[in-house]
């Protein structure tokens, strides 16, 4: 089967820190050109835009999208009318209404949409969405905190409306909620702290639960220093169950179950070559729709402002 040729779109630091080297250790892809309005990369075409790249003479099967989700839209309508199969780095888009119509365009195009969730692919995730779907959750306790100092450095556009402020890297934690728990979960509550120079929240609180009442509760936090925390603790039936490191190791009763190296970003381009084979895509809109839900039932705290 012949290599699928592929143009990366945004060359920010998800693109070199992940995207670049998953793509060049994937046997089905060959990465043949790049849009991005300043970077670029030895020995590749890069066009200033998407439009660009699609009307220049190189020949493309797909692309994957990893601007900001600002304006995210318009690109991948672009890039569906062209006839490409699309990969969208997350969050997906700005809002959730903008995505319906563009599965209905990849579906009447045969054209393959893949909204990634990375943490979902992290080694821990499907073992403890087979621990819980035989030992039912009592509670969850999800910490996820970071310094975006250092993770987001000088990138304004996350504070901005559409940016998703800590629920940038939230979304994570939500998205490995929504695949590892039995039952679909929902926001009851949420207080989010918005800096009063910024639009979005720097750190925040959501209270969840699902239709049995399993009370789960998530504080995300953009101002960590020192030790990183992306951990979730699920108190189950047989005892807790400790998924850390975003998903890298996963312990019950305090005995390791599951601890390797991160292959969130080669097993995503492993599933988008099996999507585009298959004909399919692959959109889910869960954790989106929690950020969503948090940020309409959330009561604002103003904090100090916030400088970069």
């Amino acid at each position: 089967m012949a290599r699928i040729r592929l143009g990366i779109v945004g060359l920010g630091q998800i693109a070199r820190s992940q995207h670049l080297g998953a793509i060049a250790a994937a046997p089905g892809f060959e990465l043949v050109a790049a849009a991005s309005r300043q970077g670029t990369l030895p020995g590749l075409p890069v066009f200033t835009s998407l439009g660009a790249m699609l009307a220049a003479d190189v020949a493309l099967d797909a692309v994957a999208l990893c601007t900001p989700p600002q304006g995210r839209h318009a690109l991948v309508a672009e890039a569906l009318d062209a006839g490409m199969h699309v990969l969208l780095e997350k969050p997906p888009g700005a809002s959730v209404s903008e995505l319906g119509p563009l599965v209905a365009k990849a579906e009447r195009s045969g054209r393959t949409l893949f909204t990634t969730w990375h943490s979902r692919f992290a080694p821990a995730v499907a073992p403890a969405r087979a621990f819980l779907a035989r030992n039912r959750p009592r509670s969850v306790e999800v910490v996820w905190k970071e310094d975006v100092r250092v993770w987001h450095p000088g990138q304004d556009w996350i504070f901005e409306p559409g940016g998703l402020g800590v629920f940038d890297p939230g979304i994570n934690a939500l998205s490995i909620l929504t695949a590892i728990l039995p039952e679909p979960i929902f926001v009851t509550g949420a207080l989010l702290s918005v800096p009063a120079n910024r639009q979005a929240p720097i750190a925040a609180e959501l209270d969840l639960s699902d239709a049995l009442g399993l009370p789960i509760h998530a504080e995300f936090d953009f101002r960590q220093t020192g030790e990183q925390s992306w951990d979730i603790r699920v108190e189950t039936e047989a005892g807790p169950l400790f998924l850390s490191s975003g998903g890298r190791t996963l312990s019950h009763d305090g005995r390791i179950l599951v601890d390797e190296p991160e292959q969130e970003y080669a097993r995503i381009y492993r599933r988008f070559e099996a999507l585009v084979a298959e004909g399919r895509s692959d959109v889910d809109l869960a954790p989106l729709v929690l950020v969503g839900d948090a940020f309409m039932l959330g009561r604002r705290l103003l904090v100090e402002p916030f400088q970069g």
